[in-house]
């Protein structure tokens, strides 16, 4: 295994590198297939026909998994760091965790129910999944400021919160520009009244997804130095 891998690092390693691939796979297909416009498509429009729907509810399922496997990790993380050395209130990790589990669910959610099928479903799990991610990546951003230069590095801090700003000012517009579309296709014509929403929405959906994939690589570092232990405690009767 490459060196920097060591201890838990392949877990956020494994998360980027397979939710990279979920996107860039689906786009793939979807666009070769002829089911979506090459030019900005919306994420769940490469995974809403077959094949690549199959493809996209498998891997953003496992992704939901991953997500989650990563927040607890993290989690755990800055509970002993804190525990070691005291720099901010329990709750904000423990709210973090939730918002970052709420989000994983939403993407459960997103991976299972096509937007075309289910719209208000689809749309829901999406509001979860973005919404609920930003607010974890600002709480984390804070925490590691908290916990800066004994756990953190400044230049880490300063990339995960700009990272976070980014996000939080694109998942603005991306949710308003949706709102203002009046239907739901996978085909656009310049000329409608709604593209330039779909355009607006289109761009932010995907910067912010880059956002979290671009964010958790900045845990890599901090995973590095967790281990996994596995006890077994054999009771006599």
């Amino acid at each position: 295994m490459l060196c920097f891998l060591k201890g838990m690092a392949f877990v956020p390693f494994l998360l980027v590198t397979w939710s990279s691939a979920a996107f860039i796979i689906s786009y793939v297909i979807a666009v070769l297939f002829g089911h979506v416009n090459p030019f900005l498509p919306y994420i769940s429009d490469t995974g809403t026909t077959p094949p690549e729907s199959g493809i996209f509810g498998f891997m953003i399922n496992f992704s939901a998994f991953l997500g989650a496997a990563t927040m607890y990790t993290r989690y755990k993380i800055v509970e002993k760091q804190n525990q070691t050395s005291y720099f901010s209130s329990p709750i904000f990790n423990l709210v973090s965790l939730v918002l970052g589990l709420v989000g994983c669910i939403g993407m459960g959610i997103v991976a299972n129910f096509q937007e075309l099928t289910v719209p208000v479903v689809h749309d829901g799990g999406a509001l979860l999944a973005f919404v609920c991610g930003v607010m974890y990546t600002l709480l984390q951003s804070v925490i590691s400021y908290k916990s800066c230069p004994q756990w953190n590095r400044p230049s880490t801090c300063h990339i995960r919160m700009a990272i976070s700003a980014v996000s939080c000012a694109a998942v603005i517009p991306m949710i308003a520009c949706a709102s203002l579309i009046s239907i739901t296709k996978l085909e656009w014509n310049p000329n409608e009244k709604d593209y330039m929403y779909h355009v607006v929405s289109a761009i932010c959906e995907w910067t912010v997804a880059f956002g979290f994939i671009f964010y958790f690589l900045t845990f890599i570092q901090d995973f590095q130095n967790v281990t996994l232990k596995i006890s077994t405690e054999i009771n006599d009767f």
